[in-house]
């Protein structure tokens, strides 16, 4: 599998990481230097948090023990509760760092940017799901949510709360943004923001099952799908 890159393992505060302050070469010599105990402490949350996305993407929620994510973290498993209550703390983690910075891009659109227009973010927002989404491991943690998010309705209504709710008010954004300049001409399409992401999902779901045996082109899938909302029709 792809591996996910640069997943940010820090703890996070709130939904999603807050913006930092830039900092001065003042401010910078003012800060003092992490011990080894601290990097220690936050290379082992790190590796810890990378085991977990192995042992749930390749077991699933309810097959996934603590005891075989400690082993793959090559740590004691009484070191991961150092770091997260239960199994249920280690997944909402691990959904934050490998989701939450792409959610607040997607939930913060670049609106009005330049002049720019609500069909031109919206294909930026389809190639940035196509890159970033398809083919990485967090298409995996979208499957797992959808195959046991009934079983584990916990882990439904946290998924909900921090990705799809701030998904879909950053796809109301933009279709109110595209019936404001004229572009979208339903404007009851601004009533159900879920019809913009219902082909993403279908091709997370898609590349999951047949992947290997109909591959979709999923940006031009997209694309097709925002000539129905816009109504355009393109020379094949």
């Amino acid at each position: 599998m792809t591996k996910l890159p640069l997943i940010d393992t820090r703890p996070a505060k709130g939904a999603f990481a807050r913006k930092t302050t830039a900092r001065t070469p003042a401010n910078r010599a003012a800060s003092p230097r992490p011990s080894k105990r601290t990097i220690g402490a936050t290379e082992r949350r790190a590796a810890i948090v990378a085991a977990g996305l192995e042992e749930f993407t390749a077991k699933g929620f309810a097959a996934t023990r603590l005891d075989d994510v400690a082993r793959r973290a090559g740590v004691a498993k009484g070191t991961i509760y150092l770091h997260f209550k239960d199994k249920d703390a280690l997944f909402q983690e691990l959904v934050r760092t490998a989701l939450g910075p792409l959610i607040v891009r997607i939930s913060n659109p670049p609106i009005g940017v330049g002049g720019g227009s609500a069909r031109a973010a919206m294909e930026a927002l389809a190639e940035t799901f196509a890159r970033e989404v398809i083919g990485t491991r967090r298409a995996d943690i979208v499957r797992m949510i959808i195959a046991e998010g009934t079983r584990f309705p916990q882990l439904a209504e946290f998924y909900y709360r921090e990705v799809i709710a701030h998904g879909i008010a950053g796809m109301g954004k933009l279709i109110e943004y595209g019936i404001a300049r004229g572009e979208i001409r339903n404007p009851k399409l601004a009533e159900f923001p879920q019809l913009l992401v219902a082909p993403m999902i279908v091709s997370v779901i898609w590349q999951g099952l047949f992947g290997q045996l109909a591959p979709l082109d999923v940006t031009a899938m997209l694309r097709v799908h925002l000539d129905l909302i816009f109504n355009e029709g393109r020379a094949a």
